[in-house]
């Protein structure tokens, strides 16, 4: 359906050569979309393109996010080669677990700094090239990937990462009605428990568990992730901004 191709976009995912991102950049690639991902590390761009390359055109542009420094030049090489930008994906992110009594500063800077901080930085690096894109009826399109800690209370000792996501919903808001008014809509996805790195842990642990306090029994799955944000980058999702969506079997929105 025409209502959710996005032929001829194109489209930033940080963060997306793993995890979510990656799950997002194949959904995005498969909607039509051409999708430049960036990880730190560019052996691990290499490996996701050589994935998603069956999907559409996909770049890789290596870049540590967690410095407003990177965020410029990420923008600028997109730039030499793209002169709009119509879907930027904010996901790159970090968590930290540890008890009360040792949690460290560094928990607190490093993560405010890539899933807070960073989202800010990227859509003002990006504004130039998203305002370009963005049309009457088909806006341009951020969106922010947040999670489900950050609108309940997680019994895991994470707390600079649920507080950094909190945040982030909320700048979502604050985005959303300023860039409104540019044709720029701004949306969160809150994630539950996905298959990732950054779950693996957990899901070894307790996913047995996580999957029966959902009320769909089960844990997210990569098409659920491309779903959601193909809608919010298409025409389907035109006229929604300043959300926060739970993905995440309804955990946190009936517990």
């Amino acid at each position: 359906m025409d209502l959710f191709d996005l032929t001829g976009k194109v489209a930033v995912v940080t963060g997306g050569t793993r995890g979510i991102g990656l799950m997002m950049a194949r959904g995005l690639l498969q909607a039509g979309a051409k999708v430049y991902i960036s990880s730190r590390k560019a052996e691990a761009g290499d490996a996701a393109v050589a994935e998603l390359s069956e999907f559409g055109t996909v770049v890789s542009v290596p870049a540590d996010l967690s410095t407003e420094a990177e965020c410029l030049r990420l923008a600028e090489e997109v730039g030499r080669h793209e002169e709009k930008l119509h879907i930027l994906v904010n996901n790159a992110g970090a968590t930290w677990g540890e008890p009360l009594e040792t949690f460290p500063e560094s928990a607190w800077d490093k993560l405010l700094d890539l899933n807070l901080k960073s989202p800010f930085f990227l859509t003002r690096a990006f504004l130039p090239k998203l305002e370009a894109a963005a049309a009457d009826g088909d806006p341009a399109r951020i969106v922010n990937v947040g999670s489900i800690d950050g609108l309940h209370v997680n019994p895991m000792p994470t707390y600079s990462y649920a507080a950094s996501k909190a945040g982030l919903h909320h700048l979502t808001r604050v985005l959303a009605k300023e860039l409104g008014p540019r044709r720029i809509t701004v949306n969160a996805v809150a994630p539950g428990p996905f298959e990732s790195k950054m779950m693996a842990a957990t899901l070894d642990a307790f996913g047995a568990e996580i999957a029966a306090k959902a009320p769909l029994g089960r844990i997210g799955r990569p098409d659920d992730m491309a779903g959601v944000v193909v809608y919010l980058s298409s025409r389907a999702g035109a006229y929604v901004t300043g959300a926060v969506i739970p993905v995440d079997g309804g955990i946190a929105t009936t517990a």
